[in-house]
């Protein structure tokens, strides 16, 4: 069974930072393509950015020039740098194997407020 938890989320004040974390069990994520999406009480799950199996990047238009993302396949772990945060990006957010129709994780809650 595959099994994903995020963590690394919690309280920052707008301009920070924060660098999550999704560990990845159940399956090698080498050869899966490996995403992040965002999820707020009033807008529906949205990718927030995904690395394909061969390595190819994409990270969604609202969030370049601020968030990064990266795969370690050794270590089955994916991570989401968000830098230079707003309150508008308060959300869960969520890791994810094999795109939309794959598996996600539960989430973990990034809340920016000062």
């Amino acid at each position: 069974q595959v099994q994903l938890v995020e963590s690394g989320g919690g309280l920052v004040e707008p301009g920070g930072s924060l660098r999550l974390s999704c560990v990845v069990s159940g399956t090698p994520i080498v050869g899966h393509t490996v995403g992040w999406y965002r999820k707020t009480p009033t807008k529906e799950r949205t990718l927030v950015a995904a690395i394909v199996a061969a390595g190819a990047k994409v990270v969604a238009n609202p969030f370049t020039g601020r968030f990064d993302m990266s795969r370690d396949d050794d270590k089955n772990e994916i991570y989401l740098q968000l830098n230079t945060l707003t309150p508008e990006d308060t959300a869960v957010y969520i890791c994810n194997v094999d795109g939309d129709r794959g598996t996600y994780g539960q989430g973990t809650q990034v809340t920016v407020s000062s």
